[in-house]
């Protein structure tokens, strides 16, 4: 057990709860019953990630020797450990301070209109699928099984966002421009889902992750190929936004957070 086990599974697990907190905006607002319904359902998937993750790292972490927990987080959670108190999910969802997340910036990009929300389910779809296949030959074998549990979601999620982007892209004119300028902007921050950092590398040289920067190929293969289904053009690849995964993240993670924690925040210890 390590502090770097616990990071890396948190950038999986952050990645989960962001995006399913972001595609929950959409419950009661979604152009059509069907696809509301939908979307709701796709970010109670990545939820249900999310917890699975927090439920090992909370489990991981908590077997670590005290020396090593002490400053691994601030805040509330930091005053825990001082008291020697055991952590959980929900603390790590909850409790935990912006700069304590690790989860890339795409996911916390506000979903503006339909077409954003596609272009970046789209993109994090495609890469998700890709690494969850990797990810099942982890030697880790909690993280191979959560691997394996999450599969079948995320493979449903690639196919769903898949056929929006098709549909919009080679719908009517309004629909494709609109499409193609979500995906031009959604484009820069894809880069950093396959940028390795520190916590990547400890990973792939413990067996316990894959070489994310081998998926770049395959993903952008994935992507190509819908995009000249759906008549529309991949942006070209040049500056990326990255930071997400060592705490550096855009505004609109403080955002999405003051709403995802005020109630645990304003009443600590409430239960349902």
């Amino acid at each position: 057990m390590s502090k770097e086990l616990v990071k890396y599974t948190l950038q999986i697990a952050d990645n989960a709860l962001v995006m399913g907190h972001r595609l929950s905006e959409w419950c009661g607002h979604g152009p059509v019953l069907e696809q509301d319904i939908a979307l709701t359902n796709i970010a109670l998937d990545h939820l249900g990630q999310a917890r699975n993750l927090y439920q090992y790292a909370a489990s991981v972490f908590n077997q670590l020797p005290v020396d090593a927990r002490k400053g691994a987080f601030t805040g509330a959670i930091s005053q825990m450990v001082g008291k020697g108190k055991d952590i959980d999910e929900d603390d790590l969802a909850y409790l935990r301070d912006n700069w304590d997340f690790c989860n890339v910036q795409l996911v916390e990009m506000p979903n503006n209109d339909w077409a954003y929300t596609i272009a970046r389910s789209f993109i994090y779809d495609t890469f998700n699928h890709l690494f969850y296949t990797a990810l099942l030959n982890s030697k880790d074998e909690t993280l191979a099984g959560i691997a394996e549990k999450s599969l079948k979601e995320v493979d449903y999620h690639m196919r769903w966002s898949s056929e929006w982007i098709v549909r919009l892209g080679d719908g009517t004119e309004e629909s494709h421009n609109r499409m193609q300028k979500a995906l031009n902007d959604m484009w820069p921050y894809s880069g950093e889902l396959m940028e390795m950092n520190e916590t990547d590398k400890w990973a792939l040289q413990n067996h316990v992750g894959p070489d994310i920067t081998t998926i770049k190929t395959a993903w952008h293969n994935r992507v190509d190929a819908v995009l000249q289904q759906a008549s529309l053009q991949a942006p070209p690849t040049g500056w990326m936004h990255k930071g997400g995964k060592d705490g550096k993240h855009t505004e609109h993670l403080g955002y999405i957070l003051a709403e995802l924690q005020f109630m645990q925040r304003a009443y600590p210890g409430m239960e349902w």
